[in-house]
C-alpha cells in the first residue's frame, strides 16, 4: 500500500512546513508515503474558477485505482484510534490512497465526487496548510497505534 497526500499549495510563512517535514520523515520509514505540494489557482484565487483549475490539476495527479479520500469539513470526524483502524483497512486490502486537502478555496466538486471517503479533522474550518500538519500528524499516530508503539497514550 501506498500512500499520497496530494496537497495544493505551499507554506510560504514557515510555521508548519517544518514539523510537515519531521512527520514526513517519521512516516516514510514505516510507510510508502509520497507528499506531492500542488500549485495554486494565483490569478483567479477566491473564485469558483480558482477551484476547478486545483480540481484539474489534483485529477490529473491522482491514479486510476487510488482510493480518494478527501478532506472537507462536512466528512466523517474519525477518532484517532477510528483512523487507525482505517488505515489498517486500507493496508489489508492492498489499497493505495491518495488524501486530497484543497486550497484555500476548498476542494472543487468534481473531487468531492471522485472521492470514495470524506474525513474531517475538525468541524472547525482551517488553515488547509494547518490541515497538512494535522493530518501527517494523525497519520503517523495511526501507524503508531497499529504498530504497538507508545506513542498514542
Amino acid at each position: 500500500m501506498k500512500v499520497r497526500l496530494l496537497a495544493v499549495g505551499r507554506d510560504r510563512s514557515g510555521l508548519y512546513a517544518p514539523a510537515v517535514e519531521e512527520y514526513v520523515s517519521r512516516l516514510v520509514r514505516i510507510l510508502k508515503f509520497e507528499l506531492v505540494e500542488l500549485p495554486e489557482a494565483k490569478k483567479q484565487a477566491g473564485t469558483p474558477q480558482a477551484r476547478d483549475e486545483e480540481a484539474a490539476t489534483i485529477l490529473a495527479r491522482i491514479e486510476p485505482r487510488e482510493r480518494v479520500v478527501a478532506l472537507d469539513e462536512r466528512g466523517e470526524e474519525p477518532t484517532s484510534l477510528e483512523l487507525a483502524r482505517r488505515v489498517e483497512r486500507w493496508m489489508t486490502r492492498g489499497q493505495d490512497v491518495a488524501l486530497v486537502i484543497g486550497g484555500s478555496d476548498g476542494l472543487a466538486p468534481a473531487v468531492l465526487e471522485r472521492a470514495q471517503e470524506r474525513l474531517a479533522l475538525s468541524r472547525m474550518t482551517l488553515a488547509h496548510r494547518l490541515a497538512r500538519l494535522m493530518l501527517v500528524e494523525q497519520l503517523y499516530r495511526a501507524m503508531t497505534i497499529l504498530r504497538g508503539e507508545p506513542y498514542h497514550k
